[in-house]
């Protein structure tokens, strides 16, 4: 009985969880977008309504790829790396968003970014033999992050 309601459990703390980061993440980011408007940006920049869209997607398919690892990956020193992986990745999400809207810190930003990619490409590596579903889940991420790793970067190079 008592597995059975700590599975059920998972599918509010995996969910809570994702909605954390992003409800941080958003908090900074709205109270930074005075800054933001003020600062040159490449003119490929997405509008912010495509950015949030696009984010929002991406929290609801990471959410399903833990929740997957959580539910059917085999328990054993992988999927306690996943698992690791996975909160390091919400936390290095979380700071992007406080480095670059909060205090404005674009290097580091960068770097926060690019170890976020990276964070993406370990669970997609740890899971994907025995979850292939976790590769399509979280593929767009990967793509999103290093895209906006090098959007951080042209922002840096456009304002120093």
């Amino acid at each position: 009985m008592n597995g059975g309601k700590f599975v059920k459990l998972n599918y509010l703390i995996i969910p809570l969880f994702t909605f954390l980061v992003a409800s941080l993440g958003g908090f900074i980011t709205d109270r930074g977008m005075d800054w933001y408007m003020s600062i040159s940006l490449p003119s490929w920049t997405p509008a912010g309504s495509v950015i949030g869209a696009v984010w929002t997607v991406l929290f609801i398919l990471a959410t399903i790829a833990a929740l997957l690892v959580w539910n059917k990956y085999p328990r054993g020193r992988i999927f306690n790396q996943i698992i690791i992986v996975f909160m390091v990745n919400g936390f290095l999400n979380f700071f992007w968003s406080w480095l670059f809207f909060g205090v404005h810190q674009l290097f580091l930003a960068i770097i926060f970014a690019v170890v976020l990619g990276i964070s993406v490409l370990v669970i997609i590596y740890l899971a994907k033999s025995k979850l292939p579903g976790v590769v399509w889940l979280l593929t767009p991420y990967a793509v999103w992050v290093f895209f906006a790793t090098y959007l951080t970067f042209s922002v840096w190079r456009l304002n120093n």
